[in-house]
């Protein structure tokens, strides 16, 4: 019972985040400078007649919301206009129906455009995830076992200089390194024009294209999983139990397993969630480097195009993945740690 109140509680949080974020995400992009119809469109002959055609297209000939007077939003306010009818009702209708408008750029669904970027950025972020992940509590459990001593000097400044680095520059880096002396491929998803005869040939081409990418993102993060595993392991290996451990005779890899990272483990759940709207970040960088057809490449071209409704859409898909990973993070640690969910039950 308590499990399940506690569930309720996070997802409720979750839900009501979410609405905050649904209402921010319309505002946000009402308020910029400019007109949608012509920074969408950057046509100079566009004409009066033109542009109005393009609002009406797009819906942008509606107001924005009803007039704030209006007390009943059912009923006609001030303004005259249907509350239902204006852009912030139609755009949480739309949402309701999983529809996310039409890309200024390309007049296609934007729906449909995050989620081809979506796939490909899951491919490269989810990879690098996971390496880091593994790396970064290995590393982080040796370091701490073995404190003090060169190994621990070497993987703690490694991991400094990992994380401090620019990943832009990093990506620069590895690209004309390993296109100079290992000929890998640096741009796009697949080489362009290649026939594959099976589809083991164009996953090892896909592979040799994700080397880069992936191997530029996992030093990013690997650094900072590290510090944070290996500092939590040292806290943890100053517990009395450990000690008690030690003195029945247990072997290091039985203290470390056992004892050591389960409750080390944490402060990464944190990290590792928390990390989720940085990797974003980094993914732009990343895949604009590369020219990784990802999430991140969308959202630069979409800047530059000014395409409000790509833009409106992916941050709104970047808001909710990061909610959904926190609260993923919240039920994990109501799973190693009981205690925290029976002090909020």
């Amino acid at each position: 019972m308590k499990r399940l109140t506690y569930l309720l509680r996070r997802l409720q949080w979750a839900l009501l985040s979410i609405l905050f974020v649904i209402t921010l995400n319309f505002f946000l992009f009402r308020v910029l400078p400019g007109d949608p119809a012509r920074a969408g469109i950057r046509d100079p002959r566009l004409t009066a007649q033109a542009q109005q055609a393009i609002r009406e297209r797009f819906g942008l000939d509606k107001p924005v919301i009803n007039c704030f007077e209006t007390l009943n939003p059912l009923k006609l306010g001030k303004c005259g206009v249907n509350p239902l009818e204006t852009q912030f009702f139609i755009y949480v209708g739309n949402l309701l129906r999983g529809e996310l408008g039409t890309s200024y750029h390309t007049n296609r669904p934007v729906s449909s455009m995050l989620g081809e970027a979506l796939l490909n950025t899951v491919l490269l972020v989810g990879a690098a995830q996971v390496f880091s992940i593994v790396f970064g509590i290995i590393l982080g459990l040796v370091a701490a076992w073995k404190s003090h001593t060169a190994v621990d000097f070497t993987a703690l400044t490694a991991s400094l200089v990992a994380w401090s680095l620019p990943t832009f520059w990093l990506g620069i880096v590895l690209l004309f390194a390993g296109s100079t002396w290992l000929g890998l491929p640096v741009v796009g998803k697949l080489t362009p024009g290649m026939a594959y005869p099976h589809w083991g040939a164009k996953a090892a081409d896909l592979g040799r294209h994700l080397i880069l990418p992936t191997l530029t993102f996992t030093i990013v993060v690997l650094g900072e999983y590290m510090l944070v595993m290996r500092s939590t392991v040292l806290d943890v290996l100053s517990e009395d139990y450990i000690l008690t451990a030690k003195a029945k005779g247990l072997s290091t890899f039985q203290i470390l397993k056992d004892h050591a990272l389960r409750n080390a483990l944490l402060p990464m759940v944190t990290i590792v969630a928390l990390n989720l709207g940085f990797t974003v970040a980094g993914a732009i960088q990343i895949e604009t480097v590369f020219s990784w057809p990802g999430l991140g490449l969308a959202i630069f071209d979409a800047v530059g195009r000014r395409d409000y409704p790509m833009l409106q859409g992916a941050f709104l898909l970047i808001a909710v993945s990061v909610i959904t990973a926190n609260l993923i993070a919240d039920l994990l640690y109501s799973y190693l740690d009981p205690r925290i969910q029976a002090g909020q039950s």
